[in-house]
Order: C-alpha cells, then structure tokens, then sequence
C-alpha cells in the first residue's frame, strides 16, 4: 500500500503572542511543532502499513525549517521524506496550499498513485480544515472526515471502511480507494521511534521539491497571488469579566447537586426552561 501523509510545521501555540501595536502574530523566537492533529494522521499510516505493508511518504510545503518536521515524522517510523519549498508559495492561503499540495502528490503518484492520503483534521494555526478538503476534490479522491477509526482496507476490492464522528454519534462508512481521510484527535498514540528508525532517518535524504520539481507550471495559482484570502486582523480574544460559578459539595449530596445546577442554568438560561415546557419537563 503507497500511503502520502500530508503534515505541516506549526509554531507551538503554548507560546505565541499577538503584537501589541500591529495585531499580527509574533513567529520570531516561538518554537515550533508539527501540527498535534498530524501526528494523529502520521500513527495511522503506521498502523496502515503495519496490517497491509506498503510505504509511508511524508509531504510539507513551507519554508527550508520545516525540514525539521520531517526529521521528525522520519525519526518516528516514516519511510520517505518531501520538502516542497519554493518562493513562489509564500503567503499561500488554503486555496493555494490545496493547490501546491494536490500536484506534489499527483507527482509523487507518477511512480505509483496512493491508495490512500492522511492529513490531520486540521492545523493549529489556521484551524480552517480546509486543505485536506480542498486536496480531495482537485485530486478526485473519495472524502473522509473527521475519522477516528480504520476498521479495514480491502485492496483487492479497492474499498476500505471507517468509523467517523458525527453530530448524532458514530458513523461506519464504506467507501472505495483511493481516498483522502483527515484523522480525529484521539484516535491513536503516535509511536516512539525506534534506535534503528532514528539511524535510518540521519541517513535518509529528505527530498526538497521547488515548484517545478512537483510539476507546478500554473505558478499564478500560488503563493499571494493564488489566494483570495485576506487576513484584515489578528487579535486576542477579550478575558471574560464573568467568572465561574462555585458549587460546594461533600459526599452523598449528588441530588442536591444536580437540582442546583440545573436551578442555575434555568436561572441564567430563562427561555431553556420554557422550551422543556411543552414536552412536561417543567
């Protein structure tokens, strides 16, 4: 099984501070990660491998440093490293990051197309979930979201089943290959390399594509002048002046507990208890 995994490098959002005067982020000193949601993805193709064989590629698109993350996704188990980094990328919003990323895989898939490509749900910074959509549908690939299991692949069959997460519960899904599938938080643990995968990564060569190298020719479709996306602000959210509201409890009293609370959120929330009425819930 070919598996692409799509991950990317994100400044860690423990430590990032928004400018006081120009209200846009400060990346300078702020260390950065690979996206947690990646990581997620990454561990699947894993497991992927683990059940059907195959091989593992990482793909990134963003500046010379985030060959850092793919050290990393090397150093973890992953076979196959790709750095797309060009100029012409810089300023990219989802649109054109979906762009770049769907050729690079296309190129990649010249040797031999992937059954399936992982991505987070999303990324920490931008928090969209829109590029693993946006790769999906210029690559014509069957859509997962939101999945947090793979409960087989059936490769002769060309079909695979999943479990996703849905606002009425758990859905199991069959759909066919090759798809894209952007994975939940939670629905793994990313492994510890092993001595031999971190010798095999300080030998393996990562491979830095610029726009040409993943068959890019429509270079207006990247970068600041591929994206219609204007940022016209960065800012803090406002602390909250209302605080919590403090219960004191002991042992035994979760009746009491219970009618307490649910006496203050009628309280605060006046027209939620006269939306129970109708049904005898008074």
């Amino acid at each position: 099984m070919n598996i692409v995994v799509c991950i990317k490098q994100v400044p860690d959002s423990a430590q990032i501070r928004v400018h006081p005067v120009t209200n846009t982020i400060m990346r300078q000193g702020v260390p950065t990660i690979i996206n947690p949601y990646d990581l997620f993805a990454l561990e699947e193709a894993f497991r992927l491998r683990d059940r059907y064989g195959g091989e593992v590629t990482v793909l990134t698109m963003g500046p010379p440093m985030a060959k850092q993350a793919l050290e990393k996704a090397l150093a973890h188990g992953a076979d196959r490293a790709v750095l797309l980094s060009d100029r012409r990328f810089a300023g990219s919003d989802t649109l054109a990051t979906s762009f770049a990323i769907s050729r690079a895989i296309a190129n990649l898939g010249l040797r031999r197309a992937p059954e399936i490509v992982l991505t987070g749900k999303q990324t920490i910074d931008g928090d969209t979930a829109q590029v693993g959509p946006g790769i999906a549908k210029r690559l014509d690939l069957q859509q997962l979201t939101y999945v947090t299991k793979i409960v087989s692949v059936d490769l002769k069959a060309r079909e695979i089943m999943v479990e996703r997460r849905s606002e009425g519960g758990t859905q199991t899904l069959k759909s066919r290959l090759p798809c894209l599938i952007s994975v939940l938080e939670g629905a793994n643990v990313i492994r510890r390399g092993s001595v031999a995968d971190a010798l095999r990564a300080a030998r393996t060569r990562i491979e830095s594509w610029r726009a040409a190298d993943a068959g890019i020719v429509e270079t207006a479709k990247c970068g600041l002048r591929g994206s219609p996306t204007v940022v016209k602000r960065v800012f803090a959210p406002t602390p909250r002046a209302e605080k919590a509201i403090q219960l004191q409890a002991s042992e035994n009293e979760s009746g009491r507990l219970a009618d307490e609370v649910i006496a203050s959120i009628f309280e605060h929330q006046p027209a939620l208890e006269v939306s129970f009425q109708p049904n005898g819930l008074t």
